[in-house]
């Protein structure tokens, strides 16, 4: 056993260096409380619900609570390392504030009751609102955080029981723009690319992917493939000094919001220096002709003015990417969540696609996800989709769906897209949506521009339930609250962000009366009495495996097909990517090695969008442009964003996550260590806009917009002039009141000042656009801001504060395989 390591202080631990085209070592990560003896505990097979890396680990349970947690050694996807928090987030599960009783709201109070009187008052305003409004009525709005089976549930009791078109989840705020650039691009979600790409690439660009802090383990597979033999070269845009962009051969950190002029200047020079692979492009695509013309003269000059970045460096850049043997791309909220993201992301799509990087070891794309089961909320209908990503507008889709519920096709809503989460709200707000149904998710920290979302919520006519496991600031607005179970007391599946499937068992039993989310969905289809067209039960499933056994039904011969895997063979030691069917029986490591697989007009998810005004393709617009089912080069024009800096708000504010919390910290805040190393809010600014307003590290500062104010202490960091950063998981239910600001005093959480706002093509809210103000309210007195040392965070003078560490000298462990070297 290794010595063990302040994992807050040195959050991805130590180095195991291994050549490229060689397998990653094995690692073990192991954190127990003190105390307990390793030889008392029993390990429960798990993965990670704390972030979308899907990192495989198991539970320690002694006396039948959690003690611990270990990374497994065998799993393709982490093996055996966890990042803080996974080796921190589980103690969030004992927390003494867990709801434990169902509440509903009695003379303006939230007050105990029990399950039956609970669920009643949810299934007679379904009934009425059913009789008096329709379908149309209710709505839901899900997480990224549930397992499989709760989210396909969801979709067969909203979708073919209520009827209803308003089914979205928070993924629309982190993961909506990755399902439809790959739309867009390949004609149907799935990430064509591998985790494991990162042990061949010669070359890793990373577009707005803070890895680092989003998906430290794969962070740490890069540092190791570094530290080793034949290291790959790193491309970083991001306008933060990220741990990437320390190690980067080229960091790019352009203005936000102009990410598409960035793009079309790398894809024009790819394009003039003939580092194109037409062979790839001949057989595979359509649209390079217009994407040529489009970028033809996007040069890097012309970028540079738009972009603030210096055209050398985009042509150092353009040198990198065109010239990789194996060039991996990986995209997170820097693209997804600023303006013109699809736009975006379909952008960085080309540029594999012109280069013929795709299908092969170290040559793919990852549109990354933000949330643990985020891929699951897509592929289940839970997402603005429908189930096995059929295509709402082939009503021969929509009739296979039917046959899978044994349902009428009108049963279910396809007369619209279905309804994205922000339209939800303002149908809400509007009075049509009058019941809304919340599970695992937080809008009134995470959605923008909050005393709006608080006034929606707090309407007398809406029905509000809230489905979670502790009393979130959406919680303190709901008329029905329902105590849910969570991963470790409940047994179901994650798929993570490259497609990999993993079982999590249930460890210890959950507090009180709380319920697994499935639990909860059965017994309100139950109450419902909804039915198929034969009058039996339209779910007749009544636990996690008989679940997944029927979504593998569902999912038959389509992309996502799950048809050849079972709880046991995921309990065989690894996850298994899918597909995964008779053709593909241990799993499918990458997609798109022979060809362009899910793009004919009868087989696609989608038949594509305007990237600019995103008004939906018809099947014949498809069919003509692209007959014979290949890859689509899309080209987009450079659009200046909505709102721009003028004298009144002169700077840029962006918003983002931070290593060591997730969401809105109803889980990480929970844990000491993560609580500690981040307690609460700040604002980055650079040193040359401090100095210029007189600003010191840990004044107390506001950022104002045309919406609302925060306050927070000033973090003084290389982050680039004219932008501000606030971290986004900092709400309200650890202070005065509860559910928002107190008094005329403003808040602390970010969205009180984002815009209301959204991509036209994804509808995924801009959270990175926002004009804002930045002001003086009080001095320091030397304390520091509340933020880590450790991260992009770090202060600009390296003796500024006291460096982030864990308190304790010896919090996690890690073993080396000694088997595992470097081969």
């Amino acid at each position: 056993m290794d010595a063990p390591v302040d994992r807050i202080a040195q959050p991805w631990g130590g180095r195991t260096p291994y050549g490229r085209h060689e397998r990653w070592p094995t690692r073990v990560d192991t954190y127990l409380e003190p105390g307990v003896a390793p030889d008392r505990v029993r390990w429960v097979q798990a993965a990670s619900v704390l972030h979308s890396d899907g990192d495989a680990m198991d539970i320690a349970v002694v006396g039948g609570r959690m003690a611990g947690v270990r990374g497994r050694a065998g799993d393709r996807v982490n093996r055996g390392r966890l990042g803080p928090k996974d080796l921190f987030g589980w103690q969030a599960n004992g927390s003494r504030d867990r709801l434990t009783r169902p509440l509903v709201r009695e003379n303006g109070r939230l007050v105990d009751c029990d399950w039956d009187t609970a669920m009643r008052r949810i299934v007679d305003r379904s009934q009425d609102l059913l009789a008096d409004r329709g379908p149309g009525s209710i709505g839901f709005y899900t997480s990224g955080q549930l397992y499989l089976e709760e989210y396909y549930t969801l979709a067969v009791l909203a979708r073919a029981g209520i009827g209803t078109n308003h089914l979205d989840g928070n993924t629309r705020l982190c993961t909506a723009t990755a399902a439809e650039a790959l739309k867009e691009s390949f004609g149907c979600d799935g990430q064509p690319g591998s985790y494991d790409d990162i042990d061949h690439a010669d070359v890793i660009a990373l577009f707005g992917h803070n890895v680092a802090e989003t998906q430290p383990v794969q962070w740490m597979r890069v540092l190791d493939r570094l530290d080793g033999a034949d290291p790959p070269r790193l491309v970083c845009v991001d306008p933060r000094p990220t741990r990437v962009a320390r190690r980067a051969a080229v960091h790019l950190a352009p203005r936000t919001g102009t990410n598409v002029a960035l793009l079309n200047a790398l894809l024009h020079e790819i394009i003039r220096t003939g580092r194109v692979d037409r062979d790839y492009l001949a057989a595979h695509t359509v649209g390079f002709d217009g994407l040529a013309a489009r970028v033809k003269e996007c040069s890097p000059r012309w970028a540079a003015r738009i972009c603030d970045v210096p055209a050398a460096s985009i042509g150092a850049a353009a040198e990198l990417l065109g010239t990789a043997d194996r060039l991996l791309s990986t995209v997170l909220q820097g693209v997804y969540q600023s303006h013109q993201a699809t736009a975006a992301a379909v952008q960085i799509n080309n540029l594999h696609l012109i280069r013929g990087m795709l299908g092969r070891p170290g040559a793919g794309v990852l549109q990354m996800n933000g949330q643990p089961s985020a891929q699951n909320t897509r592929e289940c209908g839970a997402d603005g989709d429908l189930p096995g990503f059929r295509n709402w507008q082939n009503d021969g889709h929509v009739a296979d769906l039917a046959r899978v519920w044994n349902v009428e096709p009108r049963t279910i809503a396809h007369y619209a897209p279905p309804t994205h989460a922000m339209q939800m709200f303002r149908y809400a707000e509007q009075g049509s949506i009058r019941m809304l149904w919340i599970s695992g998710t937080n809008p009134a920290v995470s959605l923008p521009e909050l005393s709006r979302i608080r006034s929606i919520l707090a309407q007398d006519r809406l029905f509000v339930i809230v489905q979670d496991l502790f009393r979130t600031e959406t919680a303190e607005l709901a008329d029905v609250v329902l105590p849910a179970a969570t991963w470790g007391e409940k047994s179901g599946t994650l798929t993570n962000a490259d497609r990999t499937v993993h079982l999590c068992e249930k460890a210890v039993e959950p507090p009180g009366e709380a319920r697994p989310d499935l639990d909860i969905f059965l017994d309100y289809a139950t109450r419902m009495d909804f039915r198929d067209k034969d009058d039996g039960p339209l779910i007749t499933w009544r636990d996690a495996e008989s679940a997944f056994e029927a979504w593998k039904a569902c999912s038959a011969g389509r992309p996502c097909d799950y048809t050849g895997l079972t709880y046991d063979t995921l309990r065989c030691g690894s996850g298994i990517q899918w597909p995964c069917d008779e053709h593909a029986p241990h799993g499918t490591r990458r997609l798109y090695t022979d060809g362009i697989t899910w793009a004919d007009p009868e087989l696609c998810e989608s038949y594509g969008k305007d990237l600019v005004t995103g008004a939906a393709d018809d099947a014949a617009t498809y069919r003509a442009l692209n007959p014979d089912g290949k890859a689509v080069i899309k080209a987009a024009d450079y659009l200046p964003p909505h709102e721009q800096p003028d004298e009144r708000y002169p700077f840029q504010l962006t918003t983002g996550r931070t290593l060591y919390h997730f969401r809105t910290r109803t889980k990480t805040a929970r844990a000491p260590q993560l609580n500690a190393a981040a307690p609460d809010v700040w604002v980055e600014a650079s040193a040359i806009d401090a100095d210029a307003l007189g600003l010191d590290e840990g004044d107390l500062v506001e950022v104002s917009t045309p919406r609302g104010a925060l306050r927070g202490r000033l973090r003084v960091t290389g982050i680039r002039p004219g932008l501000l950063f606030v971290p986004f998981h900092y709400g309200y239910w650890d202070t005065e009141g509860g559910h928002g600001p107190h008094g005329d005093t403003p808040g602390r959480a970010a969205n009180e000042t984002t815009v209301t706002d959204w991509d036209p093509v994804s509808k995924q809210p801009l959270f990175k656009t926002a004009a804002a103000a930045l002001h003086l309210v009080a001095r320091g007195d030397g304390r520091p801001a509340p933020a880590p040392t450790t991260t992009a965070s770090a202060p600009a003078r390296a003796d500024a504060v006291p460096p982030t560490t864990g308190g304790t000298p010896a919090l996690a462990a890690s073993r080396a395989d000694p088997t595992e070297g470097a081969r």
